[in-house]
């Protein structure tokens, strides 16, 4: 009796090569014939063309630009102001996003009808509703609801909430600040050594670590004898400012991402727990580990050869969205390309800068992401 036979792997042939290179010669002459009609309408139209317009002085502002832009400062340095902006948007979203979305992801799975209700309600609600309404609803929230600049909520003098926006304090770096970063970081790093190597309940690891980072901030100061710092917000003639103040398009657009992103992440988690055999649990709880224990030791490692590669998709996704913060005024690269094509007429060449921008930064987290994704993964044996 025969057994099931292997196809063989058909072997291209002289026809096969010919008809590839006659599809790419097409490709490229359809390309060339496109760039010679662009060329000719804009000829006829009297609209230059190229990216020389880049060192010119750009007329308009960039408005919470976290790099040095001062008006008429050239289109190159503008497009680097709204690139800046973009990323200030899109990575705090997208960290938000991870831990609220793991958070979530674990409800789902829980055995609590309460957390689980609620985390079920919340994906739901959410992934169904257009993200665009979402940016909106909160930009019009915190403009209409919140007071005016000079009613501001505070916190004593140092958190002020109102329609201009949010203003924080920021400690000013010295002796101190620096000496407690560097221990706290240090604490973190052998805390997580600590949680890699042992079987210390996750919970009680983590609060030790807070409470020894409190410590530490306590009596830094005091051995060193150089108190903290800190920069306070001020009421000027266009409400608080200080060192840190988070406009409303700013606070709306990172809000929405989160959320938004969050019910993805937790649909992500949620399947990549579920996919993990329940033997490994049952296994685990037969060696006397916790559900703690055997949630972060044995159930996620695996779990994360399920979960990484759509969770990439959804850091590109986040980050690609980012770009409805022209909806609401905020200037990232979409905003400050339109304002660009708008003066000088580049409209191709704006375009492109935006989708070179996207494209760049989607190409470089697929490729962090993938390296950690075949680090994860199941090794050939």
């Amino acid at each position: 009796m025969k057994g099931p036979q292997i196809p063989r792997q058909r072997r291209f042939g002289a026809l096969d090569i010919g008809a590839q290179l006659a599809l790419l010669v097409a490709l490229v002459l359809l390309g060339l014939w496109i760039a010679g009609n662009v060329r000719v309408n804009l000829e006829s139209r009297q609209v230059g063309s190229g990216f020389d317009f880049l060192l010119d002085p750009a007329g308009f502002d960039v408005s919470e630009s976290i790099i040095d832009y001062h008006y008429g400062d050239s289109y190159l340095r503008a497009f680097a102001a709204g690139m800046a902006n973009t990323l200030r948007a899109a990575l705090p979203a997208v960290l938000g996003a991870t831990l609220i979305g793991f958070l979530l992801g674990i409800c789902l799975v829980a055995r609590h009808p309460m957390l689980r209700g609620f985390a079920r309600v919340y994906v739901d609600t959410v992934r169904n509703l257009p993200l665009l309404v979402q940016v909106l609803l909160w930009y019009f929230s915190l403009t209409t609801l919140l007071p005016e600049s000079a009613n501001a909520l505070n916190l004593g003098s140092a958190l002020f909430v109102s329609k201009a926006g949010i203003s924080l304090p920021l400690p000013v770096g010295n002796l101190s600040l620096w000496i407690t970063l560097a221990l706290a970081v240090g604490l973190v790093v052998a805390a997580w050594l600590l949680a890699r190597r042992s079987f210390v309940p996750i919970g009680r690891l983590t609060l030790g670590t807070l409470a020894m980072a409190a410590l530490l901030g306590f009596a830094v100061p005091r051995l060193t004898g150089v108190p903290y710092e800190v920069e306070l917000p001020e009421l000027g003639a266009y409400g608080y400012s200080g060192p840190l103040t988070l406009s409303p398009e700013y606070f709306a657009l990172v809000a929405a991402l989160t959320l938004y992103s969050a019910a993805y992440v937790a649909e992500i988690v949620r399947a990549g727990i579920q996919a993990v055999a329940r033997g490994q649990s049952e296994g685990a709880h037969a060696l006397s580990l916790t559900r703690s224990q055997t949630l972060f030791r044995i159930v996620l490692p695996q779990a994360l050869r399920v979960m990484v590669p759509p969770y990439t998709s959804q850091v590109v996704n986040t980050i690609k969205n980012s770009s409805l913060a022209v909806a609401i005024g905020y200037q990232d690269i979409v905003s400050v390309a339109t304002t660009a094509m708008n003066q000088n007429g580049r409209a191709i060449e704006c375009i492109a800068i935006i989708g070179a921008v996207y494209l760049s930064l989607s190409l470089l987290v697929s490729a962090v992401l993938n390296v950690y994704n075949r680090r994860a993964g199941i090794q050939e044996r």
